[in-house]
């Protein structure tokens, strides 16, 4: 995998940039849509090439590790052929799922044991079992096998997980890095910076994650409930001593508002559930602001549900059409305000790498920031 920077913007730390991976280019800023068990939910993989134009998706350890399950993955020749997804792939670890377990696993030096969310089965993760599952998976991206500490969290608790974090990390580089992918294309290992909301662990995990000079490296352990105040310090920190020449990840993160401010401080990449899960609640982000489709007053608004996108599924149906889906709760209504969501979060990334280049990101920025998050 190579990273190129293109354009810096002249008032933030935003840039653009190009990450290239043996499926293909993805252009930075970029948002990923999360496909945690080998789907997007409720969105074909035609719609996520055509209508949403998505340059890479996630996948998820622990999900697809437990089902389909590591042999028929292999037998399939991988997710990409699995799923029939063409373009590159990001797997994280499953240490965010085994964290959300925390009444069903337990955490060791070894690793960590969990009870399955489907049959209730034991399993233990370590992170040299980690990378070869990964490595069957196989995503172009994979990510360090970490641990997510709650919010709030003691700093005794935080610093210990820390430091076990840096030597998962350890171990899973020195098992990636003595295994090869069994599809016949590279892969790369980025590592994951924790340390909760204190700074000196933070500044700590930065400088570990730094030395070990990988293609890539990540921000985990934000938006699990720290205001956006501290999670935005956090990532200015961290960021001042990543390697700039890197592309850095922001896992996990979030609104638009979010994503824009992320972006001002020097991240690249960002994924996030919010875009189709608030979908199938009815909950739409337009370019206008955010609409809850549930609401009486878009009863008989026969206007596109967003004038402002190109996406087919914004501009072909109206928003009395899919306030009657959703209230019917007809599935086409999850599909058409999922497919919507995401065509708006690439737009939102797409806008701001075009007023990067154009040099007035700041004050798009800091307009867009308001309007986006209006309720309408």
């Amino acid at each position: 995998m190579t990273f190129s920077i293109s354009s810096h913007d002249p008032q933030s730390k935003a840039r653009t940039g190009t990450l290239t991976t043996d499926h293909g280019p993805i252009q930075t800023p970029i948002f990923m849509p999360v496909g945690t068990a080998g789907t997007v939910k409720a969105v074909h993989q035609r719609e996520l090439e055509i209508d949403i134009n998505a340059e890479i998706i996630l996948g998820n350890t622990y999900h697809l590790y437990l089902r389909p399950g590591l042999e028929v993955l292999r037998q399939a020749g991988g997710l990409h052929a699995f799923n029939g997804w063409k373009r590159p792939i990001l797997t994280d670890s499953g240490g965010y799922q085994v964290y959300s377990l925390s009444n069903t696993r337990k955490i060791k030096e070894e690793g960590v044991t969990f009870k399955s969310h489907i049959d209730g089965s034991k399993h233990i993760f370590t992170p040299e079992g980690v990378m070869d599952i990964q490595r069957t998976i196989g995503a172009d991206i994979i990510m360090a096998f970490d641990e997510c500490t709650p919010y709030p969290c003691e700093y005794g608790y935080a610093r210990q997980s820390t430091e076990m974090t840096h030597r998962w990390l350890d171990r899973c580089i020195d098992r990636f890095d003595a295994t090869k992918g069994h599809y016949g294309y590279r892969q790369t290992l980025f590592p994951i910076v924790q340390g909760s909301t204190y700074a000196d662990l933070r500044r700590q995990s930065a400088e570990t994650i730094a030395s070990k000079e990988r293609e890539g490296n990540a921000i985990g352990g934000l938006a699990v409930g720290e205001p956006a105040e501290e999670m935005y310090a956090t990532i200015e920190l961290v960021n001042s001593i990543l390697p700039v020449d890197k592309p850095r990840y922001l896992m996990g993160v979030g609104t638009p508002a979010n994503i824009l401010e992320a972006i001002a401080l020097g991240v690249d990449m960002f994924d996030c559930v919010m875009p189709t899960r608030n979908a199938r609640h009815g909950l739409l982000f337009t370019t206008e602001g955010i609409i809850n489709i549930k609401n009486e007053k878009w009863n008989q608004d026969f206007s596109p549900i967003d004038a402002g996108l190109d996406g087919y599924a914004s501009t072909f149906y109206s928003k009395a059409y899919l306030r009657h889906l959703v209230k019917s709760e007809e599935l086409l209504g999850g599909q058409i305000a999922s497919l919507h969501n995401l065509t708006f979060y690439l737009w939102l990334v797409r806008q701001a790498r075009a007023h990067i280049e154009a040099g007035d990101f700041v004050a798009w920025k800091n307009e867009q920031v308001v309007r986006l998050m209006q309720r309408l």
